[in-house]
């Protein structure tokens, strides 16, 4: 499933990063690396953009870019 697919509050493990060139080394330099723990924590009234919680801290990426990171769900 792609991470723009979980529902606020739900966890995830990312498994992998889609995109090429400035957009996948930007994500990685952000620390959404596979193997990473994800949560979604918010999401704009619009629904864009959506904002994480990983490696302790929040992060807020774009619905376009969320639909490139591959995800595993984890159940609560």
């Amino acid at each position: 499933m792609k991470l723009n697919e979980l529902k606020v509050g739900t966890s995830g493990v990312v498994r992998k990063i889609g995109g090429e060139g400035a957009l996948r080394r930007r994500l990685l330099d952000m620390g959404i690396t596979p193997n990473t723990k994800i949560m979604i924590r918010k999401v704009a009234p619009m629904g864009d953009p959506i904002e994480l919680h990983l490696r302790s801290y929040e992060l807020t990426i774009r619905l376009d870019d969320a639909k490139k990171i591959e995800v595993e769900e984890l159940s609560s």
